[in-house]
């Protein structure tokens, strides 16, 4: 609908049509320059800079070294496409709870994301900017969630929590997790909570089992009304977001005339040197970085 003449292909990184094969697919239909969007907004080793290694990976495997280019669209966790639904989302949601009698006063919102790696989390973004404890991913997070409460202008308590959590116990992952956050709303007064999984894009399975089932079950053990707000999924703001990181790189648009929400970006193009590093599996190389 933009006049964008542009052939789009899918890959996935762990399922079919893998990235592999999206990237033969193109380099066999005469396409030798290719824009990566990663359907993932924040920064950190998991949700960019293993894509951008997925990326290098797929290049390897096809035997594509030096006949393909792949640049990838900036994180896009402030972008308005972005912020808009989740803004959206809570304002309903508020709306729905206030409907059934709870003042704000009784309910929490509790933003919720994937949990990482405390190592992961601390070493996410670019190490000059100083994030300290959380890095970028948690900055980004909070500032997200900032933006969205003062822009509905709502004086209901609200946190950063954390879900599906993996790997071994004795690694330590941000916290608090989200059953273990509502555990504790009781013996504060609250009776209701809005649950926003502002860490994803669609209604994926982390998000169905998660918070639909999981922290439901949670909520309805411990007495809260609960309501989760929906994800961007095809929302026509965030789709309409994609197409503007698009057309930004496309057409070399300067960085004050990015649109962001937040004090934190525009992000960047491409990572900055040592962002968003792996402890546990060393500096990786990743197609179209700037080495550490």
């Amino acid at each position: 609908a933009r006049g964008l003449e542009l052939p789009v292909y899918w890959g996935n990184r762990n399922w079919m049509p893998y990235v592999a094969d999206a990237l033969q697919d193109a380099h066999d239909a005469g396409h030798r320059r290719l824009l990566a969007i990663a359907t993932s907004a924040y920064s950190s080793y998991s949700s960019c800079r293993q894509y951008r290694e997925d990326l290098a990976d797929a290049v390897e495997a096809t035997g594509l070294s030096g006949a393909v280019e792949i640049d990838k669209v900036r994180q896009f966790f402030d972008h308005p496409g972005f912020v808009t639904p989740f803004a959206e989302g809570v304002a309903e949601g508020l709306e729905a709870l206030h409907a059934q009698g709870f003042a704000d006063d009784e309910i929490e919102i509790l933003f919720s994301t994937h949990s990482i790696p405390n190592s992961d989390a601390d070493r996410s973004g670019p190490p000059e900017r100083g994030f300290g404890a959380g890095g970028a991913y948690v900055a980004q997070h909070t500032a997200v969630a900032e933006t969205i409460m003062s822009r509905l202008g709502s004086s209901c308590a609200w946190q950063l929590v954390f879900q599906s959590r993996s790997g071994p116990p004795q690694v330590p992952w941000l916290e608090p997790d989200i059953n273990d956050a509502m555990a504790e709303l009781p013996a504060r007064g609250r009776k209701a909570v809005l649950i926003v999984p502002l860490g994803f894009v669609s209604d994926h399975m982390e998000v169905l089992w998660d918070l639909d089932t999981e922290a439901m079950e949670t909520a309805d053990e411990l007495g809260l009304t609960a309501i989760r707000t929906p994800t961007p999924g095809t929302h026509p703001a965030y789709v309409t977001g994609l197409v503007d990181l698009m057309v930004e790189r496309l057409n070399g648009t300067a960085a004050a005339d990015r649109p962001h929400e937040t004090d934190l970006g525009p992000w960047y193009d491409v990572c900055r040197p040592g962002c968003c590093e792996n402890k546990r599996l060393g500096f990786q190389p990743a197609l179209a970085g700037i080495a550490p």
